[in-house]
């Protein structure tokens, strides 16, 4: 069976990640990213990165993220926030997730994290296992974009 690359799940936007203008806070969006990936990763491939922590003592870190707004999320709406793995490599992942209105006719961010492999127990990079690299390798859906800006342009919607 093949494993699916775009992974999607739906979120409702929360008072509490609110500013005074119903929008979702420009930070509340990464946690809502993050948390959408993690669920997504675990239900899709059942890679549960808690028990790999607990079990193994490896998990990944976040390197860096880059983000555009490009509409406000508002208070109670429902989103979609889709993901994918863009690129890896032998100790780093490089994830694209997308949030979306309810029906994906509108694009309100995009953000570009990587993630770095990190043994907790030795508290230093760590390089994926062979059974983690296969499984990368079959997800993968690279987005032909050389950086962050050039995807911004292909995938935002063009004013006319």
């Amino acid at each position: 069976m093949e494993l699916p690359k775009i992974l999607e799940s739906k979120a409702k936007i929360r008072f509490q990640d609110c500013d005074p203008f119903n929008h979702l806070n420009n930070a509340a969006y990464i946690n809502y990213m993050i948390n959408a990936r993690e669920d997504q990763i675990e239900k899709h491939y059942s890679l549960d990165i808690f028990d790999l922590a607990k079990t193994k003592g490896i998990s990944w870190v976040v390197g860096t993220n880059q983000i555009a707004y490009l509409k406000p999320a508002l208070l109670m709406e429902d989103v979609i926030i889709d993901s994918q793995l863009i690129h890896c490599t032998e100790n780093q992942l490089h994830v694209e997730i997308r949030m979306w209105n309810h029906n994906k006719t509108e694009l309100k961010a995009v953000m570009w994290s990587t993630f770095v492999h990190f043994n907790l127990l030795q508290q230093k990079r760590w390089n994926h296992d062979e059974k983690l690299m296969e499984l990368f390798q079959n997800i993968t859906l690279q987005v032909g974009a050389k950086n962050f800006e050039e995807r911004i342009m292909q995938i935002k919607p063009q004013k006319v």
